[in-house]
């Protein structure tokens, strides 16, 4: 192979590699950015994923380089290739960003040359298949910082040195794009089951089945600047209906009409403002009928009116799970809308039943979806959903064994949730409904453009949980999620009447009140007894959840923190409207605003910035009662609490008794009307 060289040639603005029986295709994809697609098929499949239409471009492609190879520039970006196929990406400074990782005889000049026969694009045949596909690259600094690539319950802010399945689980999303400390954006643009491995010699991305390889690559000078390349690219979120700012009420789960009912009519009495109230799972009388229960759910028209007499939007929770038993499973199957098995039993969740999910890569099974909820609840008034088991899950995840009308799921199910999104999106938007959101379980990269409210699933009640989530939040901002919260309190193991959980709750809301989305949830202890024997009502239910369930001290310190959310909304229009129009996190780490601050990009410092002008320091550990707080360098902080001012670049100590959560006014912003 020594001295072999690959061809070159440009094809409507892009380049292409061609050696053997592989083709490498680099084209300009949005403005400073580069699309990067191999394949060793006879094409590429017209699948765009998580990218939007390919825009205009005065990218220059070079096929006569003096030192051989060729090479493509767009903007802030340039990608080389050597004589044989090797690949380079540099910033407009010559700064190398990214460079395979390549270990073969290919080559006796290049420094690369080594008898490992390691290929940097490895296509591994699947016998009668496709390909087992691994891209690897080389770690060009053991102090380059990793940040985004979606919703991990672990508690690594800085994923450098992580390994990551590139798979959606309850409470894990996988949105694999990443923002480095080194000046670049990527995307893995592929939906495939695989992992990630962020080493400190090799980075390593893997699809387990696939036809090719494809990312997205873009260069900028502040993170900032990154999101927003990435934003153009795949979509930014609509803007926030005004009914999505204030405080959301939820529990696991109000059985009838009444008790939702009784629960707004209890807040409507403390003078307490709720904007969105949630009717959770099984209220249906069977999975996959998408509609109330008569016997619970008597009247849903003049529920939906009362509550919209109270101020607040009612939400349902729905499932993409069609049981067996449910008048519309044979109708589903005859016309192919369910996913399948490779072998075993036509099976994929079994919760209250046997069930298998629609098949949301259909879109016929998507318009057959969306003309149920628009007969059964949007017809009723109701224009918000909460799309639950959106990863999806499945009792057993053997991701192998399903298979959608797009393919194995092994190929493209990380795709589901973000067409999940669609189903509902491209339905309320065909009504004529704008500043679309629903509430989903999971994400991929693109979920953002349909209006997905992500929310971290469910997570333990715990203060290592908690920690948890303050990583995965700000991850999934970066992973280009704008808009996510978590379950205020946790889901699963918080005891009503214990006082170490009523301190982890109040902890909690304090960090949902500088949330893109403040919303109390959860399937707290002790369980309710069943309600009946038909329907959903044999299906289990938590205790009370709402801010008076706890006890006096507790109602008090949250009432006060529901009051903040309501006089921030001013605020919060103004940094949802940056979501919108920009793609920004509402929530991001300290660099993201202070790129040129080293401390700033601290991954340990367990603070973050909700919008431009707050900076906010949760508490995370039981018991704390103080914490040290770095104020970012070349402004003026003001304590919310106390009015004292600080120059920034300095560490400060701050009290933090259990009703008062740290955070500092940058200029003294007003950000409470």
């Amino acid at each position: 192979m020594t001295g072999n060289r690959s061809v070159f040639y440009e094809r409507e603005g892009a380049l292409v590699c061609f050696f053997d029986n592989e083709t490498v295709m680099v084209e300009p994809w949005g403005d400073d950015s580069l699309r990067i697609r191999a394949t060793k098929e006879n094409g590429f499949t017209p699948y765009d994923w998580a990218l939007l239409g390919k825009k205009p471009s005065t990218a220059v492609v070079d096929l006569n380089p003096a030192e051989g190879g060729a090479s493509i520039a767009n903007g802030k970006i340039k990608a080389v290739f050597d004589r044989t196929g090797f690949l380079q990406v540099f910033n407009r400074n010559g700064k190398l960003l990214l460079k395979e990782y390549s270990r073969n005889r290919l080559d006796l000049k290049s420094s690369n040359c080594s008898a490992l026969e390691i290929e940097a694009r490895e296509f591994k045949p699947i016998i009668g298949g496709d390909y087992t596909l691994s891209a690897r690259f080389e770690s060009i600094s053991e102090d380059e910082k990793i940040f985004g690539m979606g919703q991990y319950q672990q508690p690594y802010l800085n994923l450098k040195g992580t390994e990551l399945e590139l798979a959606h689980r309850n409470s894990q999303a996988s949105v694999p794009f990443y923002v480095s400390s080194l000046g670049y954006g990527f995307l893995w643009n592929n939906p495939a089951v695989g992992r990630a491995v962020f080493g400190k010699n090799v980075t390593t991305f893997e699809a387990f089945s696939t036809k090719q390889l494809d990312y997205w690559i873009t260069a900028g000078d502040t993170p900032a600047e990154i999101e927003e390349r990435y934003a153009s690219v795949t979509g930014t979120v609509p803007m926030m209906p005004d009914y999505g700012l204030g405080f959301w009420q939820s529990k696991q789960r109000y059985r009838t009409q009444e008790e939702l009912l009784e629960t707004a009519r209890g807040y409507k009495k403390r003078g307490v403002p709720v904007s969105v109230i949630i009717c959770d799972f099984f209220h249906w009388p069977m999975q996959g009928e998408w509609r109330f229960d008569p016997v619970y759910w008597p009247d849903p028209v003049a529920m939906v009116k009362e509550l919209n007499e109270m101020g607040m939007e009612l939400m349902v929770s729905i499932w993409p799970t069609v049981d067996y038993r449910s008048r519309n499973f044979e109708e589903m199957l005859k016309n192919g809308y369910l996913i399948r098995v490779e072998k075993g039993f036509r099976l994929s969740m079994v919760y209250m039943g046997n069930t298998l999910h629609y098949d949301a890569t259909n879109p016929e099974a998507r318009g057959y979806l969306w003309s149920k909820i628009r007969e059964n609840y949007y017809d009723k008034g109701i224009k918000a959903f909460w799309l639950d088991e959106a990863e999806p899950e499945y009792a057993v995840y053997d991701f192998e064994n399903y298979r959608y009308y797009l393919g194995p799921n092994v190929q493209i199910g990380n795709i589901f949730p973000t067409m999940y999104s669609k189903t509902f999106y491209d339905g309320m938007a065909g009504e004529g409904q704008e500043n679309i959101v629903n509430l989903v379980r999971s994400a991929w990269a693109g979920s953002q453009r349909y209006g997905a409210l992500v929310w971290s699933g469910d997570i333990h009640s715990s203060f290592s949980s908690l920690r948890n989530q303050f990583a995965a939040g700000l991850n999934m901002g970066l992973a280009g999620i704008p808009w996510w919260t978590s379950d205020i309190g946790g889901f699963l193991g918080g005891e009503v009447d214990d006082p170490s959980f009523h301190e982890l709750l109040v902890r909690w809301f304090e960090f949902g009140l500088f949330c893109p989305v403040m919303r109390l949830h959860g399937e707290r202890e002790p369980h309710k007894p069943q309600l009946g024997t038909t329907g959903g009502a044999p299906c289990v239910s938590g205790a009370d959840n709402e801010i008076w369930s706890f006890g006096e001290k507790v109602e008090k310190i949250l009432t006060g923190y529901i009051r903040m959310r309501e006089s921030m909304k001013p605020y919060l229009r103004e940094i949802m409207a940056q979501a919108h129009e920009k793609g920004t996190p509402l929530m991001r780490p300290l660099f993201y605003d202070f790129p040129e601050d080293a401390r700033a990009w601290d991954e340990h410092l367990e603070e973050y910035m909700f919008g431009p002008d707050v900076l906010v320091a949760p508490v995370m550990y039981e018991g704390m009662v103080k914490r040290g707080v770095y104020l970012p360098e070349g402004c003026t902080w003001t304590n919310y609490w106390t009015k004292e001012e600080f120059e920034g670049g300095t560490v400060v100590e701050v009290d933090a008794p259990l009703d008062q959560i740290p955070f500092f006014l940058k200029n003294n912003k007003e950000i409470f009307c």
